[in-house]
């Protein structure tokens, strides 16, 4: 395992030698082995055939003519046999009843018995020499009255010198190209491996010439196709990473804007309450630099958690959504009240589970119904409700105020972008942190007009995982 995961962050030329060369020497020597098992047999096959003619020529020449059996043999032929076989030669002529015996009577026998007329070669070892030999029996008849010699054993055997050193030539040629032939392929297989990482390297010169801030998309056009995913990967990434970047900016051109905004109010109460003589005067500036601190709160609360729900991982699980409804009634229930607003909550169970991020949901479902709250009358009513199908599962805040016109539906969720009948003192913020959340979730947020009267629907959609 150590070694895999070392191979895996070693370098390409480091892979090629650990894994390619011994790979390489490993299939040269199976075909090494392979040559010299073919050169052994085309050696067998062509050195057979001489003993094959001499065992034949001497088959030729055993007569029985005379009554018994006569041999006369092809001294020439053996002669000339002798010199192609580069060693010595033997030879033996054997009838079945042992009445005739020539040449060499010791020659070793063929594991187990000849079949008449068919020659059979095999090797041996013939005082202390490797030989191959050629045998072959035959049915013999007597040509006068007696005795019948029944059959007739021939033998031929030449030192297999020759056939080795045949062999070890082919083989030693055989190495040679093969080797000539590795080293090719070596050679080969580290220029294209060096043409193949050329824009690779190249690739990398680029990317460590840029600027820090140089976040445009690298070009692919002189890449090879197998390095273009990687690239596209890498602009892909470049442009989340963008984004991202973007997105961290407007948060603090966002932040820095409407902490501006309520600290030069601050600071121009202040003044004027430090100018101002009469304590009643001082006492509403008082009561109004309290009301913007507040104000600065909440803007500062809502930065916050936009930030967040644009940024932050979202970790999905199972959880209880109807204890998450009353946590969020539980947490505004003082608020509504303050308003006299019947402020409830409606779930299909005592326990609903959903998977999401519970904790970007509730500061969703937080400024929906803080919303509603907020632009609903008094005497009014919030319900807080909670829904799920195969597909996914919504949670929805829904009022019996003023609602909003359709014209305007579709630009709200952005931010700071307020609607026309918006309560003096909101940020336009806790719309766009909803549909934030909703989007991060792969989901939707929907404003729709009320059933049955005026008033507003937010719908909080996400599918399941």
């Amino acid at each position: 395992m150590r070694l895999f995961q070392r191979l895996r962050r070693a370098s390409l030329w480091r892979l090629l030698a650990v894994l390619l060369l011994p790979l390489l020497a490993v299939v040269t020597g199976v075909e090494l082995w392979m040559t010299r098992h073919d050169a052994l047999e085309a050696a067998n096959a062509a050195y057979d055939r001489s003993l094959l003619g001499a065992l034949k020529s001497i088959d030729a020449n055993i007569s029985t003519a005379s009554g018994g059996l006569s041999a006369e043999l092809p001294y020439t032929m053996l002669e000339f046999f002798e010199l192609t076989a580069s060693g010595p030669v033997y030879f033996r002529v054997a009838s079945s009843d042992g009445l005739v015996e020539l040449g060499n009577a010791d020659l070793p026998l063929p594991p187990g018995p000849l079949e008449p007329g068919v020659p059979r070669f095999y090797d041996a070892t013939y005082f202390g020499e490797s030989v191959r030999l050629a045998a072959y029996r035959r049915a013999v008849e007597a040509a006068a009255p007696g005795p019948d010699a029944g059959s007739v054993l021939v033998q031929v055997a030449e030192s297999t010198h020759s056939r080795q050193e045949f062999t070890r030539r082919f083989v030693r040629r055989a190495a040679l190209r093969d080797a000539l032939v590795l080293a090719l392929m070596v050679l080969g297989t580290a220029a294209t491996l060096a043409v193949a990482l050329r824009p690779l390297a190249r690739l990398a010169r680029e990317v460590q010439a840029r600027n820090p801030d140089d976040m445009t998309p690298m070009a692919d056009t002189d890449l090879p196709a197998d390095i273009r995913p990687l690239v596209a990967a890498a602009n892909q990434q470049m442009a989340r990473t963008q984004d991202l970047v973007a997105q961290q900016r407007q948060f603090l051109d966002d932040a820095s804007h409407q902490l501006r905004t309520h600290l030069t109010t601050l600071q121009m109460q202040i003044d004027y309450a430090r100018r101002e003589a009469d304590a009643t005067q001082v006492q509403h500036t008082l009561d109004a630099i309290g009301g913007e601190i507040a104000r600065a709160t909440r803007s500062t609360q809502q930065l916050l958690a936009l930030g967040r729900s644009d940024t932050a991982a979202v970790e999905l699980a199972p959880f209880d959504l109807a204890a998450l409804l009353r946590t969020v009634a539980l947490e505004l229930l003082p608020r509504a009240r303050a308003r006299q607003i019947d402020f409830g909550i409606h779930t299909p169970t005592p326990e609903f589970m959903a998977v999401a991020d519970s904790g970007l949901l509730r500061e969703a479902l937080t400024n929906l119904a803080a919303n509603a709250i907020a632009y609903t009358p008094a005497h009014g009513t919030v319900t807080v409700s909670a829904a799920g199908d195969g597909l996914g599962w919504s949670v929805s805040v829904e009022d019996n105020g003023p609602g909003l016109p359709a014209s305007e539906r579709n630009a709200l969720g952005q931010r700071y972008r307020r609607g026309s009948q918006a309560a003096a003192g909101g940020s336009g913020l806790g719309l766009a942190i909803a549909r934030s959340i909703a989007e991060r979730h792969r989901g939707t947020l929907r404003l729709e007009d009320r059933a049955g009267g005026p008033g507003l629907l937010a719908i909080l959609w996400w599918p399941r995982p």
